[in-house]
């Protein structure tokens, strides 16, 4: 009704003649059980009243009556879309008085039960406008107290653009003058009078007794503004200050540290929006929290909030933030439910993605503000690669990651492309509990050496974000740990290679042999320098950090979990020396059981620096403690309280002297 009256008196001056003050009061009256709302607007003539409220006691008030008897929610108002029904839930009567320039004042009242009356009143103090006064029922007495209006209108209002006074009952202290027979009497009860010859020399002197005063309360009435924050969006962009990008923020979400990033926008075309999207400066504590109520994102028509509990509004890894999108023309006819599955969801879902986008990509200019942000959300970008494969290519280019070249510094996949040798061909990384752990990994050995680039994933989402990325730019994501990575040899290292893979096939074959089911193979490797065996995964299995996070899992699905877990390949590194002095044992004695022992100890050993849990720690900490005693020549404990006597004490020293020989 105001904008109404503000865009008629563009044209027509003469429109706010009888008052020039728009403005939108609430009196809520106690004594008299009433709720009064009033504004300045256009107000309607009498065939407005008839038509418009008329119309709607008729048809649909009995129908929406019938609901709230049948026990609909009171929580739910101004959600239903038909915000004049809802009146009707805390009030038997509704009283609308309302004058135009164009005609008298008129009273429409209804009491909801399919009739009403309008008929003409005398108001010299409505100029213009519309008075709505509620008479409330009596279990809704709390919406007459001042606190309950004032946190409705903070929730749904606070931004509207006409001024919202409360009339508020203050207590007020004031001097005010004594009565003559109360200052008699007073005199009396203080005692008796000073000296007779004192009084009449003050009489003499004609001195005038200055007036007694006592100090009272009394309760004033007056308007209190309710909404002093202003709608930033509907403003251009280039004229907001950071002052206010900070004050609103923090009007909005009541955090008390400044945003990281804002975009203030506009959006047109088949949905039409303005809006401000904040990055907060902070982690929200429910960011992940699954089936949450709220959103961080407020949904208004034309500044008047209409809810927050729209969870497809935003994805999930999005939960982070927090802003408002302001609408002119969303259709409220229809429930929240109804709302939520809607096309019109999904056309702003998408738009507000993109706005996050382009957030994300102007705060990445910026690469000290970008490092916090990677910090507190990196985990979110992460999760929309998982999730949202419509701009899994766009979330790729802003993830970040700590290198073998990029250590201080983390590195974008863009970056890491534009570094990779021209023969290189694909992107390597691996994951693991922690970066100490991966930068210690044997599997980054011979790519070091080659001066190849590998990625350190060490979060466990990162598994769950490359089952989805498989590639970028062009080129394929390798993880370094598993089967199939291309080295990309050279002719002479490809022939060495098959040499090799010749002069250790049969040791290949007895370790195989040794480990039986505990592995799927095992083959001469060209990826290691220095460590003598990896264990490493299939291609299209899980990793062994992977395998870890689904072992955690309370509910794994078995039966998933034992296709992905394939059986490890072993992989011996011919250059090595245990591995070449093992290969010259098996050729000189392949009958020595102490081979068997040190095969099981490398196995043991390379699962642990690939990145695998033991299978049987007892057994490898008992052949640890074997080695110290040896390795401080201390016999056997069983041995120094019996002797070598037994056959199998002289076994086991046998065994032992083969594996020092070995050593």
């Amino acid at each position: 009704a105001l904008d109404k009256i503000k865009y008629q008196s563009l044209t027509d001056e003469s429109a706010l003649a009888t008052t020039g003050d728009m403005k939108i009061q609430i009196i809520p009256d106690l004594e008299n059980k009433t709720l009064i709302i009033r504004d300045t607007g256009i107000g309607m003539t009498k065939a407005d009243l008839i038509q418009n409220l008329g119309t709607i006691a008729k048809s649909g008030t009995k129908q929406f009556m019938q609901m709230i008897n049948e026990g609909a929610d009171l929580s739910l108002i101004g959600q239903f879309g038909v915000g004049f029904y809802s009146a009707y839930l805390v009030a038997h009567t509704v009283d609308v008085v309302s004058k135009n320039n164009d005609d008298g004042c008129f009273l429409w009242r209804s009491t909801a039960g399919g009739s009403f009356t309008v008929e003409p009143v005398e108001r010299e103090d409505m100029k213009r406008g519309t008075e709505i006064i509620l008479h409330m029922k009596e279990d809704q007495m709390s919406y007459l107290e001042e606190a309950s209006i004032k946190d409705l209108v903070k929730k749904h209002s606070q931004f509207v653009g006409f001024p919202i006074e409360l009339m508020t009952t203050k207590e007020e202290e004031e001097e005010v003058p004594v009565e003559e027979e109360d200052v008699e009497a007073e005199e009396k009860k203080e005692g008796e009078e000073g000296d007779a010859e004192e009084a009449s020399e003050e009489e003499e002197e004609g001195e005038e007794k200055k007036p007694k005063t006592t100090t009272i309360k009394k309760e004033v009435k007056e308007f209190e503004l309710l909404n002093e924050q202003t709608a930033i969006w509907t403003r251009p962009a280039s004229e907001v200050t950071e002052e206010e990008y900070a004050a609103f923020y923090k009007e909005l979400t009541n955090d008390w540290e400044k945003h990281l990033a804002v975009r203030h926008f506009n959006v047109e075309g088949q949905v039409q929006f303005r809006g401000v999207l904040y990055i907060p400066g902070r982690a929200p504590n429910d960011m992940f929290e699954s089936k949450k109520k709220h959103s961080g994102i407020k949904l208004m028509v034309r500044k008047v909030f209409i809810t927050d509990e729209l969870a497809d509004l935003v994805p999930e890894w999005l939960g982070f933030v927090r802003g408002v999108l302001d609408f002119n023309d969303l259709p409220l006819n229809i429930s929240r439910e109804t709302l939520q599955q809607s096309k019109l969801v999904k056309k702003i879902r998408k738009q507000v993605v993109k706005q996050v986008l382009t957030l994300l990509s102007e705060l990445a200019e910026d690469t000290e503000e970008y490092n916090k942000f990677y910090k507190l959300f990196g985990r979110n970008l992460k999760l929309g690669i998982h999730e949202d494969s419509a701009n899994r290519d766009k979330l790729a280019k802003h993830l970040r990651y700590h290198s073998t070249k990029a250590d201080e510094e983390m590195t974008s996949l863009d970056d890491y492309v534009t570094r990779m040798p021209e023969h290189q061909k694909n992107i390597y990384y691996l994951t693991g509990e922690s970066r100490a752990e991966i930068e210690a990994s044997p599997f980054l050995e011979r790519l070091a050496e080659k001066g190849f680039e590998v990625l350190y994933m060490d979060e466990a989402i990162d598994e769950y974000a490359l089952t989805y990325l498989k590639e970028f730019d062009g080129k394929k994501m390798q993880c370094i740990s598993k089967d199939g990575l291309d080295l990309e040899l050279t002719d002479a290292e490809k022939e060495e290679m098959e040499t090799l893979k010749s002069t250790f096939a049969a040791l290949c074959k007895h370790i195989k042999d040794t480990l039986g089911e505990s592995i799927e193979a095992v083959k001469v490797s060209f990826r290691l320098t220095g460590s003598p065996c990896v264990l490493t995964t299939s291609e299209w299995g899980w990793s062994a950090q992977m395998q870890k996070i689904m072992k955690a899992q309370a509910l794994a699905d078995d039966s998933f979990s034992s296709i992905m877990v394939s059986k490890k390949t072993l992989e011996i590194n011919p250059k090595n020396s245990i591995v070449k002095h093992l290969q010259e044992l098996l050729e000189s004695d392949p009958s020595n059981e102490s081979i068997a022992d040190v095969v099981s100890l490398l196995y043991d050993t390379a699962l642990l620096s690939s990145g695998f849990t033991l299978e049987n720690p007892s057994k490898y900490v008992a052949r640890i403690h074997a080695m110290m005693r040896m390795g401080l020549e201390i016999e056997d404990e069983e041995e120094e309280e019996h002797g070598p006597e037994t056959e199998a004490a002289l076994e086991e020293e046998e065994s032992e002297d083969s594996v020092a020989d070995i050593d």
